[in-house]
This record gives structure tokens, C-alpha cells and sequence, in this order.
């Protein structure tokens, strides 16, 4: 079992940046795949991007590769999303999530396990 909540979501000029953080509780978080996705009103809920279990691995969604980056410290149970030069069109609802063991990480369907999520507003 793994419980999430995201935090550091807020209003942000377009061009700025936030960085998200995503705190976990549960013995699997360190084996775990963890993903962000993100849900903007009227849309179906997205992938942003997933680290592996060590961090060796990163995935993005093309519309933030460059522009996001994720990370994770194990020894603090955090995962987090560092998001850059944010649009307009980054506003959503983030969340964090963690992967079933086996499963692709890029569907939402693939996660166990997901936080609230954190309101992201960026103005043009």
C-alpha cells in the first residue's frame, strides 16, 4: 500500500516555473515506478512524465521534454517534478502516481496508487 500527496501547485506567469513535490508513505515507494499526469477541465487525464524506481530512467510527454524534469529521493519518500518556461496550456491538475509492477508507464490505468493532485495555473 502506498499513500501519495502532492504538493507545490499555484499561480505562475507564463514562462515561470514550480516545482512539484510528491510525498509517500509505504514500504514500496523505493521499488516503485512513479509517474505524474495531469487533468486539465473538459480533458481526459494525461501522462507528463516517470521516473524508474533508481532514477535511471526518465520519460517525458513530448509537450514538456525539455522543459520538465522529474526526480526522485528515496531516502525521503519524494518524488519530484520540476517544471520550467510553463504555458498556458501546462494548466491542470498534477498528479502523482505509482506503476503496477510489469505494466507501461504511460497509461493511467497502469497505476495503483495515486495523490489528490495539485492545481497548476500558469497566465498568460
Amino acid at each position: 500500500q502506498v499513500q501519495l500527496g502532492e504538493s507545490g501547485g499555484g499561480l505562475v506567469q507564463a514562462g515561470g516555473s514550480l516545482r512539484l513535490s510528491c510525498a509517500a508513505s509505504g514500504r514500496t515507494f523505493g521499488t516503485s515506478t512513479m509517474g505524474w499526469f495531469r487533468q486539465a477541465p473538459g480533458k481526459e487525464r494525461e501522462f507528463v512524465s516517470a521516473i524508474t524506481w533508481n532514477g535511471g530512467t526518465t520519460y517525458y510527454a513530448d509537450s514538456v521534454k525539455g522543459r520538465f524534469t522529474i526526480s526522485r529521493r528515496n531516502a525521503k519518500n519524494t518524488v519530484y517534478l520540476q517544471m520550467n518556461s510553463l504555458k498556458p496550456e501546462d494548466t491542470a491538475v498534477y498528479y502523482c502516481a505509482a506503476l503496477k509492477t510489469g505494466l507501461h508507464y504511460y497509461y493511467a490505468r497502469s497505476y495503483a496508487y495515486w495523490g489528490q493532485g495539485t492545481q497548476v495555473t500558469v497566465s498568460s
